[in-house]
């Protein structure tokens, strides 16, 4: 049957591309030629003769021969469903299908192949229950492999997110440097204007002052001008006139005018206007810009959180915002962390309790996993108190019976202590130890109510 397919196979081929004929076309001499081969052969030739037996074609388009067409597609269509349907799968040895499957070699084979000296005592079974067998086999090595891709694709869609929110962030962040710059830019042009226009001033008055006086100064010199003419004028009479009008001419030389003085203080304060320039505007400055010792973190705070946009107040908003699961960010308790961490020294911020409700403030140790969840009973939490250093208004930890309006944390890293106290009135309120995170930082913690970071007065020191 092989055979047989393989010879009409042959009789459907162009003698020229020796292909399955694609649009014959057929001769008078009876012999057939795909269309485009022949007009290429003739192209070549120079000549419109068979390609086979010589003769010349009287026509230079020869009619098609549909039915050796309608053949060829029969055939090719027939070949197609045969290639589907894996009947010309044999084997390569004994041209018979593959019927069994050997356990051993881990390949499929055919009746004749079972009786060969290659698979004697192999294991073999029929192809259709190893297929099944072997396809279960793989579904269950695949399954880890599914788990696997979805964490991938979960991290990956969380690095998509993370990298639109760091565009997000740094279009924003770009967009609050700008402000403030512009805040900045402002302060010094108004700064500039204000001594520019007292500059003005100044050279307005003492241009005044100069003005009245260059006028006082040519009405004298003009009287004292045409005192010394009429008395000149005297000098050149005849000595008889002269000598008659002596008397009067003297009284006319006296002089009744004070000496001018030289100018004094007239001139620009300059050095009132550029002493020390930079460090005054500078100085001036300090009293509209503001220091707090505690910055927050926005990459640690809730995603219910809403932080001010100079970071140094926080509130809860109520409404989840768009924000990267990153491992800093704390999930379970609606906290956020400070930006900076103390590993030394003695450090003090000072909060306020904007809005009554509950609210915590207080340390925590770095190793402290974010994503931890903080107990909110006392039994529970005495586990990860070392973790947490807190003052409370309702939880665990320490639980106050009256609710300051403010609150100064002082951590004295070197001693190990955290001391809370009521800044107001100078009160302690609670003291405690950082416990055995003897090399850690330790990191200024908050969650609202409604908290704010109270700024410290800047001042300038001159040595």
């Amino acid at each position: 049957m092989a055979s047989g397919y393989s010879l009409l196979e042959e009789e459907l081929s162009c003698p020229v591309c020796t292909e399955i004929f694609r649009d014959p076309v057929l001769l008078s001499c009876s012999h057939s030629f795909c269309k485009a081969c022949l007009q290429q052969y003739w192209e070549q030739k120079g000549s419109r003769e068979c390609p086979v037996c010589r003769r010349k074609s009287s026509k230079d388009r020869p009619p098609l021969n549909l039915c050796l067409r309608n053949t060829c597609e029969a055939f090719l269509k027939e070949r197609r469903q045969r290639a589907k349907a894996g009947s010309e799968v044999r084997c390569s040895l004994h041209n018979e299908k593959l019927k069994l499957f050997c356990l051993v070699d881990q390949i499929p084979v055919c009746f004749v192949c079972q009786t060969s000296i290659k698979h004697e005592n192999h294991k073999l079974r029929p192809v259709q229950e190893s297929a099944e067998e072997y396809k279960e086999k793989l579904r269950t090595a695949l399954a880890p492999l599914q788990e696997k891709l979805k964490a991938f694709n979960a991290v990956k869609l969380s690095c998509d997110q993370t990298a639109e929110h760091i565009k997000s962030q740094a279009q924003h962040t770009e967009r609050q440097i700008k402000m403030e710059f512009e805040k900045l830019q402002q302060f010094l042009k108004d700064e500039e204007a204000a001594r520019i226009a007292s500059l003005r001033e100044e050279e307005q008055e003492k241009s005044e002052k100069m003005k009245v006086k260059i006028e006082k100064m040519t009405c004298d010199i003009s009287a004292l001008s045409k005192q010394i003419k009429a008395i000149e004028q005297e000098l050149r009479a005849e000595d008889i006139s002269f000598l008659q009008s002596y008397k009067d001419t003297q009284n006319k030389a006296q002089c009744t005018l004070a000496d001018p003085k030289k100018v004094s203080g007239a001139l620009i304060d300059v050095a009132k206007h550029l002493g020390n320039l930079k460090y005054r505007v500078w100085e001036k400055m300090l009293g509209t810009v503001q220091y707090t010792p505690v910055t927050l973190d926005p990459n640690t705070a809730h995603p219910d959180l809403s932080l001010s946009e100079d970071l140094t107040s926080v509130r809860s908003s109520g409404v989840r915002q768009q924000v990267p699961d990153n491992t800093e960010r704390f999930v379970e308790s609606l906290w956020v962390r400070g930006s900076e961490g103390f590993s030394s020294g003695s450090h003090c911020w000072d909060v306020e309790v904007v809005e009554d409700g509950d609210w915590v403030v207080g340390v925590v140790a770095q190793s402290c996993k974010s994503k931890v969840f903080f107990p909110q009973k006392q039994s529970k939490f005495s586990n990860l108190f070392s973790k947490y250093q807190i003052l409370s208004s309702s939880k665990a930890a320490h639980i106050l019976q009256r609710k300051p309006q403010m609150v100064r944390v002082q951590l004295d890293y070197d001693s190990r202590t955290v001391l809370f106290s009521d800044p107001k009135n100078n009160t302690p309120i609670f003291k405690t130890s950082l416990g055995g995170f003897s090399s850690e930082c330790m990191f200024p913690l908050f969650s609202p109510g409604s908290l704010r970071i109270c700024p410290l007065k800047v001042s300038v020191t001159v040595k």
